[in-house]
């Protein structure tokens, strides 16, 4: 039987395709591989030669907020650097913050885009922990600090699980 083996890329329908391009521009790092005549934004973390697009806006969402069509977006960063940066910019940019939370196997945030839709950033810890599980994180703290809270996650959890 076939299988497909990765995530091509997602599609998601804004009410305001400029204020989406700018978020996921501005606060995410993603470029503007291309635009289609019919106001459709393709935008990629890669270089275009790489992955032409992980994301598509498409413009036509015409909901009211009270609809909820997208579980989450969840976009992987290299480094828990990266994630502790991220956070700073959405706070300095009041992007809305959900939550901060270790699953064990990552790090993450949970924001809001424009069109309230949940997007996560995480760096992946390496650790293959059952989901689900989470624990709140705090990214104020220095790099070492977030680290030894994550340590202690995963030692609580390996406690957990010896009982």
């Amino acid at each position: 039987m076939p299988k497909v083996n990765s995530l091509g890329h997602v599609g998601v329908h804004v009410r305001d395709i400029e204020r989406s391009v700018a978020f996921y521009r501005d606060i995410l790092g993603l470029q503007v591989s291309d635009r289609s005549p019919r106001g459709a934004v393709f935008m990629t973390a890669q270089d275009r030669s790489v992955e032409h697009h992980e994301l598509l806006l498409a413009p036509g969402r015409n909901d009211q907020g009270n609809v909820n069509v997208l579980q989450q977006i969840s976009f992987r960063c290299a480094t828990l650097k990266d994630v502790k940066d991220f956070y700073k910019v959405f706070v300095d940019n009041h992007v809305p913050i959900n939550r901060v939370v270790s699953h064990g196997n990552t790090v993450s945030i949970y924001a809001q885009d424009p069109d309230g839709n949940s997007v996560e950033v995480y760096w992946p810890s390496g650790v293959d922990v059952p989901q689900p599980f989470g624990k709140p994180m705090d990214l104020n703290k220095s790099e070492s600090a977030i680290r030894e809270q994550l340590n202690e996650i995963l030692k609580e959890w390996e406690q957990s699980t010896q009982r």
